[in-house]
């Protein structure tokens, strides 16, 4: 535990990601193991999703294919070179 004389510990939460917490830091996780980190800032999984848990990888961002279009799926607005505007 930090002495008196230390600076609390600043905490920034990111809507849908993680939590940063400027370390180095000790997390007791709920087996009661310690997960340490020395770095100065770490970032720690609030989506659970992390391969690295506790620590945030970023799992939570979406990680989606872009959708590809087959010849017979255009836009509205796509033209053929031989289309006229009106």
């Amino acid at each position: 535990m930090p002495s008196r004389t230390e600076r609390p510990r600043r905490v920034i939460v990111e809507q849908g990601g993680p939590l940063l917490v400027e370390g180095p830091v000790e997390v007791e996780l709920a087996d009661g193991s310690l997960a340490t980190s020395r770095r100065f800032m770490v970032a720690l999984c609030t989506c659970r999703r992390s391969r690295t848990y506790p620590w945030c990888d970023t799992s939570h961002r979406r990680r989606t294919k872009p959708e590809q279009q087959t010849p017979d799926q255009e836009t509205p607005d796509a033209q053929t070179p031989d289309q006229e505007t009106p």
